[in-house]
């Protein structure tokens, strides 16, 4: 079964090293699902970064 990967665009990255973890990136994912942009929190390990996404393309 062959699968093709949605392309994502990143909005915008948080150290994952943060004191509050992934609070920040999730209260701005937040802020963005409230202004009707569909964003979730993914972590990136390769960077050690959390990373909020948006399955659609910007323009």
């Amino acid at each position: 079964m062959a699968t093709t990967a949605q392309p994502r665009t990143v909005r915008e990255r948080f150290p994952a090293g943060h004191p509050r973890g992934s609070g920040p990136a999730d209260e701005y994912a937040a802020a963005q699902r409230d202004q009707g942009r569909d964003t979730h929190v993914v972590m990136d390990l390769a960077t050690d970064q959390f990373l909020v996404v948006t399955d659609t393309t910007t323009r």
